[in-house]
């Protein structure tokens, strides 16, 4: 049987035959981009020679995503698309840093630099994410949520035949209509007609009643904050999450921002539940998870950042380490790789 709060060193589809089925309340994870880099492990999966060999081997793992879930259980998948012909998607080049990039890069020996993209044209999409929400919906998965992670500090890519991509996909899924589920809200702006509508029932951001007396300074006061009484936590939470980035700048890769981890665990996973992530990665999953008061399982094939992800769970729970002396580990964890792959 697995153990809680423990990250395994495995590829996912091998860890989660190995688990027990209706064990895990919820999963959040990022599988590798494919034909984006080289993690330089065998069995990595985003190295496949076409994309629609990348979403069937994606799908062998959901399929058992799907028996190790609870009927009860949610799912939170965050997926990237990759651009036909460009070496390294999204037009990056060799030297971009990206999700859990801690390894010297290593791409595909054609004469694009990356897998063969099947039929599509170069600088087309592909549009892995919309194929793969497909295949889902195709295999039983219930698409609850198209959500859209909007990132207000996107880097800038060199390009000037089409705009910069500044937002990933994150897709919700359950596995039966029936699931754990709660209601996560988001404070709002009212505009003067909705305030004007509304004056009768609601409060104002400092929490006295509005008087309707001064007709103009009602209308002053409507472009401020303002909530409808009753309702004080806001509104319920859109499908538009705008949530920077956070990279471990000394360290030249990034993580998942934390947030991006809280609001889907938060909604989907109960308290003392277990949340799984089959490609555990740097393990901000794990991290946050702990924090919100769940258990975790993480499979991860690479040892290195199995031993980045434990050191952050150590330190973000014991708050032993500061940030610079965190990114001057992940640093050295950096340099240890690249002197294995040299």
């Amino acid at each position: 049987m697995t153990q809680v709060n423990k990250i395994y060193n495995t590829d996912a589809l091998k860890g989660l035959q190995n688990m027990k089925a209706e064990s895990i309340d919820c999963v959040v994870t990022s599988p590798p981009y494919w034909g984006l880099r080289d993690y330089g492990v065998k069995g990595q999966i985003g190295l496949e020679k076409t994309f629609e060999q990348y979403i069937y081997k994606l799908m062998l793992i959901f399929d058992e995503v799907k028996r190790v879930l609870k009927t009860t259980g949610t799912v939170w998948v965050n997926l990237g698309d990759t651009y036909g012909g460009s070496n390294c998607g999204y037009g990056q080049s060799e030297n971009s840093s990206g999700f859990q990039n801690v390894v010297k890069q290593k791409y595909y020996p054609t004469s694009s630099g990356k897998p063969l993209a099947s039929k599509i044209f170069p600088k087309s999409l592909i549009g892995i994410p919309y194929r793969f929400v497909l295949a889902m919906i195709d295999r039983g998965w219930i698409l609850r949520n198209t959500i859209i992670w909007q990132k207000p500090n996107a880097m800038p890519e060199s390009v000037r035949d089409r705009f910069t991509n500044d937002f990933e996909y994150l897709f919700f899924f359950t596995k039966s209509k029936q699931y754990h589920f709660e209601q996560q809200y988001e404070n709002f702006l009212s505009n003067e007609y909705d305030m004007e509508r509304m004056r009768k029932g609601r409060k104002e951001y400092d929490g006295k009643w509005k008087s309707n007396a001064n007709k103009r300074e009602h209308k002053i006061r409507a472009r401020q904050s303002a909530f409808v009484a009753g309702n004080a936590e806001g509104r319920n939470k859109r499908t538009v999450w705008e949530i920077n980035t956070k990279p471990f700048k000394d360290a030249h890769f990034a993580v998942f921002p934390e947030e991006l981890i809280t609001i889907p665990i938060k909604a989907g996973c109960p308290k003392n539940g277990i949340v799984l992530d089959p490609f555990m990665g740097s393990g901000t999953t794990a991290v946050v998870a702990k924090k919100l008061g769940r258990n975790f399982i993480g499979l991860e094939l690479k040892p290195a950042y199995i031993k980045i992800a434990n050191k952050r769970i150590a330190h973000s729970l014991s708050g032993t380490m500061s940030k610079s002396e965190l990114r001057l580990e992940a640093l050295a964890i950096e340099t240890e790789l690249k002197l294995l792959t040299l």
